[in-house]
């Protein structure tokens, strides 16, 4: 199976939604490991996080952090150093987005008229994150070291939800819905991302590989259009995502983790049995 690579959304993907548990999904990371198939992990959450799930994981592999805002590859990785990325703490970035004062700033000025419409990350305090996300605490204190955009909990109704993506629009910012949190952020998405970091491998290997994206939710279309395979992971609380495109696409029967196995399982089958018939 060498050739291919995987990007994985995490809550309510490779993740439970609810338990944050991805045991039902680790036979199968096992075995993408030991044949050599890297797993990309694409998620709205920060770098601190998911360096903390990686060491978890035992996954040793590049990562993309806030929903496409910046591409973080382990130094060594690749035989050379990317073009456009920048050494950080063992890693070489490549950034897709300006950093989070800056959006802050962005919210405090053009945006002070919706201010009671939504609490961002920035006004919570730890216990605050611990009860919204059920993280526990350190993992709460992670989730709070944003680099590169704000999270917020909109409480306002839908017309002026409405209203306020515009106007941040307007103002450079790509607003993107996760399962908890509204995300503002630069002109960045997971599928921006995943393009990019594919583009490495493809030099790195001589050859396009093939990608498997998969994802629950909004915050993920542009990256399950981007690659190759789509598996959309069903949501015991929200409807899957909808897609443009129809072809390469998997939509699992099983939630979470379960289901990651599932879609994964199945569109290597598709991929393996393609080889076959081309071959």
């Amino acid at each position: 199976m060498t050739g291919i690579v995987i990007y994985t959304d995490l809550d309510g993907s490779l993740l439970d939604h609810d338990s944050y548990s991805h045991a039902e999904a680790d036979a199968l990371l096992a075995e993408l490991e030991r044949q050599g198939v890297p797993v990309i992990p694409v998620s709205s959450k920060t770098r601190a996080e998911l360096l903390a799930l990686r060491n978890e994981l035992g996954n040793r592999h590049p990562f993309i952090a806030e929903n496409g805002a910046a591409v973080f590859i382990p130094e060594g990785y690749f035989d050379e150093q990317p073009a456009g990325t920048h050494a950080l703490d063992g890693f070489f970035v490549r950034e897709f987005s300006l950093p989070r004062s800056y959006w802050l700033q962005k919210l405090e000025t053009v945006a002070r008229q919706y201010r009671r419409d939504y609490t961002g990350f920035e006004a919570l305090s730890n216990d605050d994150i611990v009860r919204l996300t059920g993280l526990d605490p350190d993992a709460a204190r992670r989730a709070a070291q944003r680099e590169y955009g704000e999270p917020l909990r909109w409480k306002g109704d839908e017309e002026r939800k409405t209203a306020f993506i515009r106007l941040m629009e307007q103002h450079g910012a790509t607003i993107l819905q996760g399962g908890r949190f509204m995300h503002v952020s630069g002109d960045c998405d997971k599928g921006r991302a995943l393009r990019w970091l594919n583009a490495q491998f493809a030099k790195a290997w001589d050859t396009p590989p093939v990608c498997i994206a998969i994802g629950d939710s909004h915050n993920d279309i542009a990256m399950l259009e981007a690659a190759d395979h789509a598996v959309i992971i069903r949501s015991p609380s929200h409807e899957p995502p909808t897609l443009a495109r129809s072809d390469g696409v998997y939509l699992t029967e099983a939630f979470g983790p379960a289901g990651w196995d599932e879609g994964v399982r199945e569109r290597l089958k598709t991929i393996n049995s393609m080889d076959s018939n081309n071959g």
